[in-house]
């Protein structure tokens, strides 16, 4: 779920998403269909997306708890169990019903799951990629250093770049290379 929340913000951050390209995301995810989005519920789910990004955009535990507890406060109902009348397994949901709007159903599934890792692991349970030329989210995982990126493509290039950068300066300063 906390995946399928970060590939939606992702999805959701263009000034104009394709309600098309939305719905491949979800179906990606496990949605079923019909998965029928008109471009009134791909707006509002884009600003769900732009609340949920502040989640993803805390730099320390707190600040991603208090930014979750914002959204439970104002977006989300109570905690209740679903099976969708039996369709699906039991399941948490804090949308207010089962055939909530959309836009509600991601702040509430999102914040769900978001929550639980933040719990689970005790830090932020995502992050903004730190390359300058992208502002997707992902979700942190596991352990090992902790990952700056949102994609080895991201990372790499921003190494080359550095590298670049780096030989540029030792060129401009009269040195040609090694030794």
């Amino acid at each position: 779920m906390a995946r399928r929340t970060a590939a939606l913000v992702n999805a959701l951050a263009d000034d104009h998403p394709d309600p098309g390209q939305v719905a491949e995301v979800l179906r990606e995810y496990g949605e079923t269909d019909p998965v029928d989005l008109t471009a009134q519920d791909v707006a509002l789910m884009r600003s769900a997306a732009a609340l949920l990004r502040e989640v993803f955009a805390a730099e320390h535990t707190d600040g991603a708890a208090a930014a979750l507890n914002r959204l439970l406060r104002a977006h989300t109902g109570p905690l209740r169990l679903t099976s969708h009348d039996g369709t699906t397994p039991w399941h948490p949901h804090l949308d207010h019903d089962d055939d909530a709007p959309w836009d509600e159903w991601l702040l509430a599934s999102s914040c769900t799951a978001l929550t639980v890792l933040l719990w689970d692991r005790q830090l932020p349970p995502g992050r903004i990629c730190a390359s300058p030329r992208c502002h997707n989210v992902f979700v942190t995982q596991g352990s090992g250093p902790e990952r700056r990126y949102c994609s080895r493509r991201c990372a790499t290039r921003e190494r080359v770049a550095a590298h670049r950068r780096s030989r540029s300066a030792e060129q401009s300063n009269g040195r040609v290379g090694p030794g």
